[in-house]
């Protein structure tokens, strides 16, 4: 690699040896990547964006940045982000390299959490240097994302030659590098899935029940309470628990449950399956006192049918 990358913040014009980058795939992560990288001093030369949407987004994160087809993207660049959904990825980067599109040399960074540096063998053939880079991080694709990045972590995986390039870009777009191991990646994946995609989920189905309920702003009343209930979390683990599973008040979870089965079924096989789960932890944990969980999870496992 003849860039030399350096995790010291000076101004980006007294810094040798920038970068061009190219992005291929202009959803939410790419632009806001190379626009974090533009902050650092290194130059976004060549975008790719298939439809209007990603087209406009690269003209608001990127402005002044040419679109061209991916091929065009690697010719233009030498640190290329390919920022395409996770099961695109491994086609893409055959298909780059078939065609000859890679080049000795050429830094290729992929964001995708589930893939470490295997999906990128058939460039690392072509003589490229392959990098994954995740940011565990959900994006709007706005210019908020490039703010967000900030102190946000990278799962990191690269060849151990690459570790230092890899976590000094990820240091210059202003996050923190986390080392992933290669055979890790999917169960590091999971575990950001399960907790952000799933949090989203659960949050907006409270918001339906407390308007079906008749609050007027459930998103008011909620706000103090989760974000409480997640700092206590990060801060506890399973010590944060409360509620009528950890207490084990049956009665109440099977209010509950009949609720939700008269109100929003299409809820009640997420509350069984959470509050299950809540209750094997609570029990693991000596929180739920062993003889008020057997007619908890009795209710638990008739589903409120009794």
């Amino acid at each position: 690699m003849n860039a030399h990358l350096s995790s010291e913040h000076p101004s980006p014009q007294d810094r040798p040896a920038r970068l061009t980058v190219g992005v291929v795939g202009a959803g939410r992560v790419g632009p806001a990547l190379a626009a974090s990288l533009r902050l650092a001093g290194h130059r976004p030369v060549a975008v790719s964006g298939v439809s209007d949407a990603s087209r406009r987004r690269a003209e608001t994160m990127l402005p002044g940045v040419p679109v061209m087809e991916p091929a065009e993207v690697l010719a233009h660049a030498e640190l290329v982000l390919l920022t395409v959904p996770d099961d695109a990825l491994p086609g893409l980067v055959a298909g780059l390299a078939e065609t000859g599109a890679v080049r000795p040399g050429q830094l290729l960074v992929h964001t995708s959490g589930r893939h470490g540096t295997a999906v990128l063998d058939p460039a690392r053939r072509a003589g490229a240097l392959p990098l994954a880079l995740h940011p565990a991080m959900t994006f709007t694709g706005t210019p908020v994302d490039v703010q967000r990045l900030a102190g946000c972590s990278f799962g990191v995986t690269a060849p151990e030659e690459l570790r230092l390039a890899a976590e000094a870009l990820v240091i210059e777009m202003g996050g923190e590098p986390e080392w992933i191991e290669e055979t890790a990646r999917p169960l590091y994946h999971a575990a950001l899935a399960l907790g952000a995609n799933h949090l989203v989920t659960l949050v907006a189905q409270a918001m339906e029940l407390l308007r079906t309920a008749g609050v007027e702003h459930p998103d008011r009343m909620l706000g103090p309470l989760l974000g409480a209930a997640l700092d206590n979390a990060l801060r506890s683990g399973d010590a944060a628990l409360t509620g009528p599973v950890a207490r084990g008040d049956a009665g109440t979870v099977a209010a509950h449950i009949a609720e939700l089965r008269a109100h929003a079924p299409q809820a009640v096989a997420g509350y069984l399956a959470m509050a299950r789960t809540t209750a094997d932890r609570a029990l693991a944990h000596g929180l739920l006192k062993p003889e008020l969980a057997e007619d908890l999870l009795g209710v638990l496992a008739d589903g409120g049918n009794k």
